[in-house]
């Protein structure tokens, strides 16, 4: 009887960022194939008991370690051991004892592992197939890190990491059966970067649970304040989304609300960093923190946007829009990877001055409510149609070589 082991670099429940979302339905899919012992780990011990509480009754087994190394820490180690800094900071000689002896326990058939951190705890001497899920090309995401930050006193940080790792993702992609990326895209650009072909290197495209993300689905509603309501959501402490509300709010949002001055932008997430909370100071600026329901605040929104100046693979946040039948305006960045049509379904702003076709997109939805109805609607179509999470990890079993 087969088995499979997922090694997961965050326990995937509760499924509430895009990195959970996506292993937890992968999980939920592999588990449809044979059982499933998961192996991962969890940013605190609070995350790992939630995780244990809802996940240890599906699994065959259940190893969850919290990680501890701090940044600083991996640096300095990384650099001593020429290693990526992503690895060291996921680095757990307790989960890596724990997946050791289960795999020479034997039962073990298949390996999944989700994210590139996880490939330091693949067995070298495993004769099984094996399948990595990088989600997105991680090296690629820190040369445009160290292309932005040349000024900047740890330049050489990001430098060092997008060739190291760079290296390592290549390395680890020749080692195992099939390398899996979240776009097209995505993998196109790792095909090209390691010299694999398409036999090799997939891309696995995320899906959205559209009974959940449905503006007609039973949750509370925000009460109606005055004024255009414009939403972004997603993890406050992660830095493309930093990023992208800033410019936002500084540099796009007071060019819509000199034709609606009323207008205010609601940063919808967890984790809030003190960068994000000054961001109130601007007229017109909401910081909600973590909520317990995003699917307010999008049913509210008069449109939601997606600023992100440096994005990897497909956005969750875009999936969720539109599911909710909302008016989505996105960067080209941001709207890469989406199976969309731009402008009846989706509002790309692409131009030289970005800011500035960016507000005239959202002044255009502003000012036709009709149209902007329309478009959340062909767009919650859109989703129905070609992104059901069923239909989207399909291909696992194929590449895995286990029937349905």
């Amino acid at each position: 009887m087969p088995e499979i082991l997922f090694l997961v670099h965050r326990a995937p429940w509760p499924p509430d960022r895009g990195d959970r979302i996506r292993s937890w339905h992968m999980f939920e899919a592999l588990a449809k194939l044979a059982p499933v012992h998961v192996a991962a780990l969890a940013d605190n011990a609070d995350d790992a008991d939630i995780a244990r509480d809802k996940m240890a009754p599906l699994c065959k087994s259940l190893a969850i370690e919290v990680r501890k190394v701090s940044r600083p820490t991996a640096l300095a180690q990384a650099v001593l051991r020429g290693e990526p800094v992503s690895n060291r900071l996921f680095k757990n000689a307790a989960l890596a004892r724990h997946v050791d002896a289960l795999v020479r326990v034997g039962g073990i058939t298949h390996i999944v592992a989700f994210s590139g951190q996880m490939a330091q705890y693949l067995p070298t001497d495993f004769d099984g197939r094996v399948i990595m899920d990088f989600v997105d090309v991680d090296s690629a995401k820190f040369a445009t890190y160290a292309e932005q930050d040349k000024r900047q006193p740890l330049h050489w940080v990001h430098q060092r990491e997008a060739r190291v790792l760079g290296a390592y993702e290549a390395a680890v992609a020749r080692r195992v059966d099939a390398s899996l990326f979240v776009s097209e895209a995505e993998a196109a650009l790792f095909r090209d970067r390691s010299g694999l072909g398409c036999d090799r290197v997939h891309a696995v495209g995320n899906g959205i649970d559209t009974a959940h993300f449905d503006p007609s689905a039973d949750f509370v509603r925000l009460k109606k304040r005055k004024g255009r309501l414009l939403v972004f959501t997603g993890q406050m402490d992660y830095r493309p989304n930093i990023d992208a509300v800033r410019w936002f709010a500084q540099d796009v949002l007071q060019l819509v609300r000199r034709g609606f001055p009323a207008t205010r932008f609601a940063i919808v997430g967890r984790a809030p960093t003190a960068e994000v909370l000054a961001l109130q100071d601007l007229p017109g600026v909401e910081v909600t923190g973590e909520v317990p329901d995003v699917r307010p605040w999008l049913a509210a929104a008069d449109a939601v946007v997606a600023p992100l100046l440096l994005a990897r693979g497909v956005q969750n946040k875009l999936l969720e829009a539109m599911a909710m039948a909302r008016p989505v305006v996105s960067t080209p960045a941001a709207a890469e990877g989406i199976d969309a049509e731009h402008g009846s379904e989706l509002r790309v702003a692409d131009g030289a001055d970005l800011g500035v076709f960016f507000a005239r997109e959202l002044v255009i939805l502003l000012a036709n409510p009709d149209t902007g109805a329309a478009m959340g609607r062909a767009a919650r179509a859109r989703m129905i149609a070609r992104y059901g999470w069923d239909a989207r990890l399909a291909p696992l079993g194929e590449l895995l070589g286990l029937p349905a």
